[in-house]
């Protein structure tokens, strides 16, 4: 059974004669340890996929699964499992960096010395302990996304959903993103889908998929890959 699951999921927009479909009939899994990048243009659907998979959206038909149960029947406990990458800021939640991390875990319902703790231990997992004490109109490129992520693993989540993580990224900086997600997947046992505009993206990834028009290109399962393409030759595994 695979930990994320989208079968047969179509999302459309508009009412009418002015629908655009922005998924067809999309099938995917996605297993616990391994990053999956889809590749598309814009208005390919690549945005929707993500927002789909995350629960933040639901499908039109079709089931988005966690674990094999549909997360329109889940608990909110299951949902919680799920992390959207969110990489804006509010300015209600907090003045800096940490204390934004921190009053989203402490809404959550976390003890505050554990939201701090866990909100420092995030920071410090993705590279981004000096970043804390920094406003979020302060953060670069990959510092706020960074930062982002480490609002997410405040969750702890099983499944980690990004769209587009290099956009607005230095290039210097972009391959230190890249292997960030690669090492939550690998290390952390993680399981990443991520979204990306441009080839170069997509190193790293377990499974490399394409997007266009709503419909979904590739490997669509880890069951029936032959190969792991794009993943650097030290991280494979005998068989993978």
């Amino acid at each position: 059974m695979a930990l994320l699951e989208l079968e047969h999921v179509s999302r459309r927009y508009g009412r009418g004669t002015h629908v655009a479909e922005a998924l067809r009939d999309v099938s995917l899994t996605v297993e616990e340890g391994e990053l999956v990048a889809v590749w598309g243009r814009r208005r390919s659907g690549r945005s929707t996929l993500v927002r789909v998979a995350a629960g933040l959206e639901p499908p039109d038909s079709g089931a988005v699964r966690f674990e094999g149960r549909d997360l329109r029947d889940g608990t909110e406990t299951v949902r919680q499992q799920i992390a959207f990458c969110r990489r804006s800021f509010r300015a209600t939640e907090g003045r800096s960096v940490l204390d934004q991390l921190v009053r989203g875990s402490l809404a959550r319902g976390v003890p505050p010395s554990l939201a701090r703790s866990g909100a420092r231990e995030a920071l410090e997992r993705v590279g981004a302990t000096k970043a804390g004490s920094y406003g979020p109109s302060e953060l670069d490129g990959a510092e706020a996304v960074r930062v982002a992520i480490a609002r997410t693993l405040t969750r702890r989540p099983r499944v980690l959903l990004i769209d587009e993580p290099t956009i607005g990224v230095d290039l210097a900086e972009r391959d230190e993103i890249l292997l960030l997600l690669r090492s939550l997947a690998s290390e952390d046992g993680i399981a990443v889908l991520a979204t990306a505009g441009e080839g170069p993206a997509l190193s790293g990834a377990d499974r490399a998929l394409s997007l266009s028009e709503g419909k979904l290109r590739g490997t669509l399962s880890a069951e029936l890959a032959t190969v792991v393409p794009l993943r650097p030759a030290a991280s494979r595994s005998a068989g993978a």
